[in-house]
């Protein structure tokens, strides 16, 4: 069995059932994984499964913290003693690292996880910010502002967001390049 596939049997476990939404939204960014085979090759595999990985910290099973980028990286590392990289991606995927800190976790974060490379990081930020709630395709400005929608401007995950969008949006334009790239 190859990554993705047990991370898809594992993200349906954890969300199908209490968060249908969460788990659209997971297939979705998955599919987008899927998409960027032409860019990533071999390396394919790994982020799909970290696509259907991404959001598991919000299972109410795992949710520790309230931080779902540390609660699910600390289960794929503490408790099914999954492979670094994916631990690695889900702790850092659309620019976590700003959350963290309105969270007053950055420090926890950044001892407790290393940074993983940043193509593999964007490559999921982008899977991530161009999918909706329903696990459709949106454009990442329409995706920003659907994250503003349901949270209100003076939530810490659209502080956050504010915080990230020059990130976010970079890591967006530089997939979508490099899908350009390899097109021709």
């Amino acid at each position: 069995m190859g990554q993705a596939e047990w991370a898809h049997d594992l993200a349906k476990q954890l969300l199908a059932e209490p968060l249908p939404r969460r788990w659209a939204h997971t297939q979705g960014v998955a599919a987008r994984a899927m998409s960027l085979a032409p860019v990533l090759g071999e390396e394919t595999d790994k982020l799909v499964a970290a696509a259907y990985l991404h959001d598991i910290g919000y299972s109410p099973k795992l949710v520790d913290t309230g931080f779902h980028p540390l609660d699910g990286a600390r289960y794929l590392r503490d408790v099914v003693k999954a492979d670094d990289t994916l631990c690695r991606l889900v702790a850092y995927h659309s620019c976590a690292v700003n959350e963290a800190t309105e969270r007053h976790l950055y420090d926890v974060l950044t001892i407790e996880f290393d940074e993983e490379r940043p193509e593999l990081v964007e490559a999921l930020t982008y899977c991530d910010m161009t999918t909706g709630p329903d696990g459709t395709h949106l454009d990442v400005a329409d995706r920003l502002a659907e994250i503003h929608s349901r949270y209100g401007p003076d939530h810490l995950v659209s502080r956050s967001i504010t915080l990230s969008t020059a990130c976010i949006v970079a890591s967006v334009r530089a997939v979508e390049e490099a899908l350009a790239r390899a097109a021709r």
